[in-house]
């Protein structure tokens, strides 16, 4: 499963597992995108199971576990991988941008871990990643609530492995920290396509696929092997 399937990371992720015969259910906000995708990831061979989900919505996660359970009665591996921001500051940034990068980032987050956990138990295997970010290492300027979301996800990856543990589990969990990613989020984080440009011309940045090629890494390793945290930097990028 990988949630925010539509474009730049979570795509490329989507791209990378079907070749390597991953069947897959990919969710995302856009079901007009969604639908293209879904058709090219099955040129791979492999089975899609799409769907629209709002991750603010918790009855649209829970539809879509419940779809996935129905299809093939569990799940192996959960790509936490929709999230966004934007540039709001603590002392004057917009309430609802603010509770949307909560309920995406975080919530969302952790309800689809509780319920990929609940079809992963029976088998007793299986591996949670979560996409999150540099700014869960280091607090940016003017991006403190953002930046506060990734926070809680290097906590929250810690906290399930921790469970996991007592719970004598052997489910895996990993989170995959990227720098600066040439993707739509900038746009959508600075509200102007020129400062994305900006952005992502400064030096050479990193590529979806270098986030799909580290999220392979982890999820090929032998099941005795956790890799927990992947830092991946653009190797010009100061902090």
């Amino acid at each position: 499963m990988i949630t925010g399937a539509s474009s730049g990371i979570g795509l490329a992720i989507a791209q990378r597992l079907a070749a390597a015969g991953y069947d897959l259910a990919i969710c995302a906000r856009r079901q007009d995108r969604l639908t293209e995708v879904a058709g090219m990831l099955r040129q791979e061979g492999i089975e899609v199971l799409s769907q629209g989900v709002d991750l603010r919505d918790e009855a649209h996660i829970l539809s879509f576990f419940a779809a996935v359970k129905a299809r093939w009665g569990g799940l192996d591996v959960l790509i936490n991988n929709a999230g966004l921001g934007y540039k709001e500051t603590l002392m004057g940034g917009s309430t609802e941008s603010w509770r949307e990068m909560l309920e995406v980032n975080v919530l969302a987050l952790c309800i689809c871990t509780r319920e990929a956990v609940s079809l992963m138990t029976p088998s007793n295997a299986g591996h949670i990643v979560h996409v999150s970010s540099m700014s869960g290492h280091r607090v940016p300027a003017i991006a403190g609530i953002y930046s506060a979301t990734k926070f809680a996800v290097r906590s929250l990856g810690e906290t399930l492995r921790r469970e996991l543990r007592v719970a004598n589990s052997n489910i895996r969990i990993t989170a995959v920290s990227p720098g600066i990613v040439e993707t739509e989020f900038a746009e959508k984080y600075h509200q102007s396509a020129e400062k994305a440009k900006a952005t992502y011309s400064q030096f050479p940045v990193l590529q979806a696929d270098d986030i799909a090629n580290a999220v392979a890494y982890a999820l090929s390793q032998p099941a005795h092997v956790e890799v927990n945290d992947i830092l991946v930097r653009p190797t010009q990028q100061a902090s």
